[in-house]
């Protein structure tokens, strides 16, 4: 799966995407992440990429100009695509979660724009943004956090970055539920120890235990899933 990351922050996104699983699946070519400098596709001759809003108010908004060519580029680069997608971070989308990250993943090609100031011309979302998300009821100073948080989400659940499906297939969330506790050595630690269940060796019993586990922390921690 190919990442495209339009962003006036190239480095900050590749730092954080350059490392741990993600960076190894970069290497093994089980991922593919670019990151953009919006700069680059500038014409004013000091790299001007924002502009005062129309109307009035405080703060700048980013220029339509620079990130089409930014996203033309993109798009020359990576060729025909079917499955593509362009997402831009904004506090006003819809709120990213688990079910998001396995319809992303079916992609082949995602395009993320982050935003910046005060966000972008809305001109811009008209002409080639798919959809907006968030990564929640907050506000960041940019979109390139939330750019790694998504790719990350997305990109584990890609063929080939964990070691297996079932890395990711029994976790929190993606059964609609919260995980269960899980333990390893030492069996006893300042006095708590680890469940006799989990060192039976019977799995039929495991399992039950981990499911009614799953229930109860989600029952306790996140009721709201439970009415999904």
């Amino acid at each position: 799966m190919r990442f495209d990351i339009m962003t006036l922050f190239p480095e900050l996104v590749e730092h954080v995407l350059g490392q741990s699983i993600i960076g190894r699946a970069q290497k093994c070519g089980a991922v593919e992440i670019h990151a953009h400098n919006i700069r680059d596709y500038s014409k004013d001759k000091h790299r001007r990429v924002d502009d005062t809003p129309y109307g009035g108010g405080k703060g700048m908004l980013m220029m339509a100009p620079p990130i089409y060519d930014c996203y033309s580029a993109i798009v020359a680069a990576a060729g025909a695509c079917e499955k593509r997608r362009v997402v831009y971070l904004s506090p006003r989308g819809k709120v990213f979660d688990q079910s998001k990250a396995r319809e992303l993943a079916a992609l082949d090609h995602l395009i993320l724009l982050c935003g910046h100031y005060e966000g972008v011309d809305a001109r811009i979302i008209e002409e080639i943004v798919d959809e907006e998300i968030s990564i929640g009821d907050f506000v960041l100073t940019g979109g390139e956090l939330p750019a790694c948080l998504l790719v990350d989400a997305v990109a584990r659940l890609t063929d080939g970055v964990l070691a297996a499906p079932e890395c990711y297939e029994n976790e929190s969330l993606s059964a609609g539920l919260l995980e269960y506790p899980q333990y390893t050595r030492p069996v006893e630690f300042r006095g708590r120890t680890v469940p006799e269940v989990l060192l039976s060796g019977h799995h039929a019993n495991i399992e039950k235990w981990r499911a009614e586990q799953s229930l109860a922390i989600t029952r306790a921690q996140r009721p709201d899933l439970l009415e999904k």
